[in-house]
């Protein structure tokens, strides 16, 4: 990972612990002596894509920095149901108390990376590439996007800043999507600039106005397919809104870019994996 990724998810990890921990696990003190040892299998227990070993594992080693903790499904990686993926071993009371943040952010990522792996199946035979959105659990932003890469899909905007996306709120105070752009692009930025569509009308003018990305918001499979017979492959195209792996494959027989996913992060089902202790 790279070093402010890295960053990022330990501040995540610490905030967990210390909303679950608090002053202390009472359960695991009054019940466990110090100085036990236990040992364990992380076991999916259901078909899918594993993501977020390796967080489960930095979970683990700010409880207790000498476990070890064995790697047996590298991310991304497809695994089939009642798969032991990790064994691990050390301080039973770091482990028990560990176990249920170290697996949140397993199965979240996990899930968010199946069903990202679904989508992406289900158009790879077209050029389009699946995207995120910024539908992601407020602090969980940088994991979630990072299930989503391991998934097999691309994160789209990370968030407000380092990106240009006009879209209908911005276009109905600026008065016209040609005076948001102006604005755009008289404020000095030199980031990729996208625009938001709802009519093919909007989408000439977007084509006029050179921009270097258009959103296809919320388009029937007709208008997108029309959308992309206009464009004709003068600036890539987007589409979003209510997509669903039912209708995925459609939207990306059209011939467009992308297509944005907000189901991806928001409503993904947790993945089922558990920790089972060995004797």
């Amino acid at each position: 990972m790279k070093p402010l990724l890295q960053s990022e998810i330990a501040t995540c990890l610490g905030r967990a612990l210390e909303e679950d921990i608090g002053s202390g696990d009472v359960t695991t003190a009054a019940i466990v002596a110090a100085g036990a040892v236990l040992r364990g299998n992380i076991v999916a227990r259901q078909a899918g894509v594993i993501a977020g070993l390796d967080v489960a594992e930095q979970v683990f080693r700010l409880l207790d920095k000498e476990m070890e903790f064995n790697v047996l499904a590298g991310e991304s990686s497809v695994v089939e149901s009642n798969t032991t993926v990790a064994k691990l071993s050390g301080s039973a009371r770091a482990l028990l108390t560990g176990e249920r943040t170290a697996l949140n952010f397993l199965n979240r990522m996990s899930g968010i990376a199946t069903l990202t792996r679904r989508f992406v199946d289900a158009v790879a035979h077209t050029q389009a590439t699946i995207l995120d959105t910024r539908k992601t659990a407020p602090g969980l932003r940088t994991l979630d996007k990072l299930a989503v890469i391991r998934g097999g899909g691309r994160n789209h905007r990370i968030g407000l800043y380092d990106m240009i996306l006009i879209k209908d709120n911005h276009i109905d105070f600026a008065g016209s999507l040609e005076k948001a752009v102006a604005r755009v692009r008289t404020s000095g930025t030199s980031l990729e600039l996208e625009v938001e569509a709802r009519t093919l009308a909007d989408v000439q003018t977007a084509l006029n106005l050179g921009v270097d990305r258009i959103l296809l918001d919320n388009m029937s499979v007709e208008l997108i397919r029309e959308a992309v017979q206009l464009s004709a492959g003068r600036v890539r195209l987007e589409a979003s809104g209510n997509i669903t792996l039912e209708n995925v494959r459609d939207i990306a027989e059209t011939g467009v870019d992308f297509i944005s996913v907000g189901a991806l992060t928001h409503s993904a089902k947790s993945f089922d994996a558990s920790l089972e202790w060995v004797s």
